[in-house]
């Protein structure tokens, strides 16, 4: 999804209804932020949001995804074109999700093997100080790589506002988590809690 675009449409529609970013944020029971955010192409609204929306500014689902008002030729062609990316951003998501389990799954492996063979062979001190320091640096590497895969998977949606954001890299490394929540700060409301997985904008 073009968020830029989709950005300035939903300013463009606003204004044609004589809307304030307020007034807006105010009949869809959420902050102006939330209303600023998305029409600087920084965020999209959530799925439970987007029908209000649409209604509020005169327009359907599928002219909010893609940006612009859409004549009857178009229409179908756009809803299959926007379909189509949803679900391939959803199938990208996913598979990063599972390339991150498999990445700690072989970091961990590697790891403890070298530290086993450090541990367990008659090695001179040298070499078994090389192991241990070759198995520190897998295991840092590893679990990098699988951290960046996983928060690059899609983001998080707040469970007080239904908000949906991707945290910056520091925020989602520091947050505690669960398999499916991560403790965050929604950038919307300000409230930290746990807040929901999500592998898409929907």
């Amino acid at each position: 999804m073009d968020q830029i675009r989709i950005g300035k449409f939903i300013a463009e529609m606003r204004k044609e209804k004589g809307l304030t970013q307020r007034q807006l944020a105010d009949i869809l029971l959420i902050s102006d932020k939330t209303v600023s955010k998305w029409e600087c192409g920084k965020g999209l609204p959530e799925v439970s949001l987007m029908l209000p929306l649409c209604e509020t500014l005169g327009i359907n689902v599928n002219e909010l995804l893609s940006g612009e008002q859409l004549s009857a030729v178009e229409y179908q062609e756009k809803a299959e074109d926007n379909i189509m990316r949803l679900i391939n951003e959803r199938e990208e998501n996913k598979k990063k999700m599972i390339l991150s389990g498999v990445t700690v799954g072989v970091t961990i492996m590697a790891t403890v093997t070298l530290f086993l063979v450090s541990g367990l062979t008659v090695l001179p001190n040298a070499a078994r100080i090389a192991l241990i320091v070759i198995g520190l640096l897998v295991m840092i590497g590893g679990l990098g790589v699988a951290a960046v895969l996983e928060w690059d998977a899609g983001g998080f949606v707040c469970p007080h506002c239904k908000e949906y954001f991707v945290p910056t890299m520091k925020a989602y490394l520091m947050g505690a988590h669960t398999i499916t929540r991560r403790h965050l700060k929604c950038p919307a409301c300000g409230k930290k809690s746990y807040c929901i997985r999500s592998l898409g904008k929907k």
